[in-house]
Parts: C-alpha cells; structure tokens; sequence
C-alpha cells in the first residue's frame, strides 16, 4: 500500500494585509495630506492618526494619502507652489464670507400670536435659504447656539474653512397664511 504524503496547509495571503501601513512614534498610522482636513492639519502635513480613522475616511475620501519618503520628499520640494494654492483658496474663502455679511436672508416660519414657532428654526433652514440665494453652503457650516424658536432678526456665524468665518442676518418671520376659514367666516 503506498503511503499518501499529507499536504502542508498554506496560509492563504490576505490582499488587504499585504501591505503594512508605516507607523508612527505614537503607534497610529502616518499619513500625508492631499486636502486641508478642519481639526487635523493642512495641505502637506504629516499626521499621526488611528487605522480606522485613516483606512475608512482619510484615504478613500482622498484627503490624505500614505506618508511615504518619496511622497514627504515631493511635498517638500512643492512647498511653496502648495502655500500659493492655499492663500489663493484662503483669498476666496474670504471673499465669500465678505459677500455673505452683506446678505440678509428671510425664512417664513409658522408662529403663534406672541411670536414662539410651532417648532424651531435650525441649520438646514439657514443654508436651504442661502442656496435659493446662490450660496452653496452646507448645514454643518451654520453655527447656531440653538434652534431658532421665535419671531425675529438673528446674526448667525457660518463657517467657511481655514478660520475663516463670515456672519449672516436672518429674519425669522411668520408665514403668509392663505385665507383664514375661520376669520373669513367671522368677517361674514
């Protein structure tokens, strides 16, 4: 009887594994940033930061790529090409916050007679009505301290990027109420 050799269990390589990501003194994942990311770093910065942090939002997003020598070295010799771009982008960034604080924006809201709504005011609101106004702001850049919840004129902080902030006059107003059965029945 001839005897049968046992094969060898390989272990099967994992693609995703292959490629060890280069670490940091602190023991998270170094990273080079392609765009400016708020609360992290700006373009060409070599940051430090978690695996999940960069495998699930940095890098598929495109906000940052792998630091590697080659890439620290182009960064550096692009230095000043890539300072140019960002005051460019900081120039426009201000320009719009001056093209914001002149705008004065109405939302018509549903209020009682002593001026409280019938439910709040709140970022969504603000930058749908700066869009129907051509701005294209998003509603995690208006800063309010609170829903707005009754009648009135407000100053609201919209944030731009890169420290810069711009400030907006909202009025809050009751909306126009098509005939009142009950008042036109009263008026009868």
């Amino acid at each position: 009887m001839p005897m049968v050799k046992a094969k060898s269990k390989k272990k099967p390589t994992v693609p995703h594994r292959a490629k060890r990501l280069p670490k940091g003194p602190h023991g998270g994942i170094e990273l080079l940033l392609i765009q400016p990311v708020e609360y992290l770093g700006k373009q060409g910065d070599v940051v430090e930061v978690k695996r999940g942090y960069a495998m699930n939002y940095l890098i598929p997003q495109g906000l940052a790529t792998i630091a590697t020598d080659h890439h620290k070295r182009m960064v550096e010799k692009h230095r000043a090409e890539l300072e140019a771009i960002e005051k460019a982008r900081v120039a426009g960034l201000k320009s719009l916050a001056a093209d914001l604080a002149r705008q004065s924006i109405t939302i018509e809201a549903n209020a009682n007679d002593e001026g409280h709504l019938y439910g709040s005011v709140g970022a969504t609101e603000v930058a749908n009505a700066l869009k129907r106004n051509k701005f294209h702001i998003a509603a995690d850049q208006v800063r309010l301290e609170g829903p707005l919840k009754e009648l009135g004129l407000y100053t609201i902080s919209i944030h731009l990027g890169q420290e810069v902030n711009a400030e907006v006059k909202v009025w809050v107003v009751p909306s126009v109420a098509e005939d009142n059965p009950t008042q036109a029945e009263a008026d009868s």
